[in-house]
């Protein structure tokens, strides 16, 4: 299935009490400018469904709400609440607190091999991740019903008393993506992170274009490439005013996509290097620069640069 593109529901799991973190609200707790939960809404935004099970709080998208019961009742409890308002042949599971799961790992998920029920994520402890998990539908409703035929409730039930029933393929991926903020000292760890010099310019166009409401494949290098030329070649302020008004130019454009912001791109870039181009040093005096000058009449018999005889000046008298 590498490659395809899965139709999918996603469930997300933000209910629970945070007791390491005290009781705070952890889905509401930002990274990055942006909240956990958004974070994680984020990289499932092409989820046919998504459920979060939870207390409402403003979201970055819509989506559906609901709460398990009774509330506080547990996983299992909260993903049988989620699962009901699904109907995808696929379910994405995904707790509210991965600041760094990502869209490349939900499609790898999502592949689940032909001969499984569903992927989990293993995290670098080697642990299983059952909250950062894809299950095919049908298993997933079906074992849930036997556990409520057996204990008459799915509060307070482990998850592994559910997993240990499916056929589940582990899935080792970036150890960042089953990273989750459970205590003070991970959300700082996370907020740290995303600062760090090889992340931040992603994670600042990832946050910047969530809060835009905008979904778009942004080339980096191209951009940084014509804020300098822009900079250098016309004045420091040229560089965010030509990088936005090539984000205009491409809004505008038939598609706007990539491709429009591609080109927008190439022809201010060529723009600025033809500026660049007409500031380079004079001519030094006295230097000797191309004619460019209509030449004036050829009189026969004097010497010049043309040859004897051909030139614009008049024959000077000897003596």
């Amino acid at each position: 299935m590498t490659g395809e593109r899965v139709t999918y529901d996603a469930v997300v799991l933000a209910g629970g009490a945070a007791r390491r973190l005290g009781g705070a609200d952890k889905p509401a707790l930002r990274v990055g400018g942006r909240s956990l939960l958004d974070r994680v809404l984020a990289v499932c935004a092409d989820a046919r469904v998504t459920v979060v099970v939870g207390p409402r709080r403003p979201t970055v998208r819509p989506v559906h709400w609901v709460r398990e019961e009774p509330p506080g009742g547990g996983p299992v409890a909260g993903l049988e609440a989620g699962v009901r308002l699904t109907r995808a042949d696929s379910v994405l599971v995904l707790s509210a607190d991965l600041p760094f799961m990502s869209r490349a790992a939900v499609r790898a998920l999502l592949a689940i091999p032909p001969d499984r029920e569903g992927s989990q994520l293993i995290d670098a402890e080697g642990r299983d991740q059952p909250l950062v998990a894809a299950y095919r539908a049908e298993p997933l409703r079906r074992e849930l019903g036997l556990l409520f035929a057996e204990h008459g409730t799915f509060s307070g039930l482990p998850l592994r008393l559910l997993t240990s029933e499916l056929r589940l393929h582990g899935l080792r991926w970036h150890p960042d993506a089953a990273f989750d903020c459970d205590t003070w000292d991970a959300v700082g760890a996370a907020r740290a992170r995303i600062r760090e010099h090889g992340r931040v310019l992603d994670e600042w166009i990832d946050a910047v274009k969530a809060e835009l409401g905008i979904d778009l494949d942004v080339d980096t290098t191209a951009l940084l490439n014509l804020a300098r030329d822009a900079a250098h070649g016309v004045a420091r302020p040229a560089a965010p005013l030509t990088t936005f008004l090539v984000g205009y130019a491409a809004a505008r454009a038939a598609d706007g996509g990539p491709d429009a912001v591609a080109e927008a791109t190439r022809k201010a870039a060529a723009l600025a290097m033809r500026w660049a181009e007409e500031a380079g040093p004079e001519p030094a005096a006295g230097a000797k620069t191309a004619r460019t000058e209509h030449p004036g009449p050829v009189v026969p018999g004097a010497g010049g640069p043309e040859g004897p005889g051909m030139t614009g000046e008049p024959e000077q008298p000897a003596g």
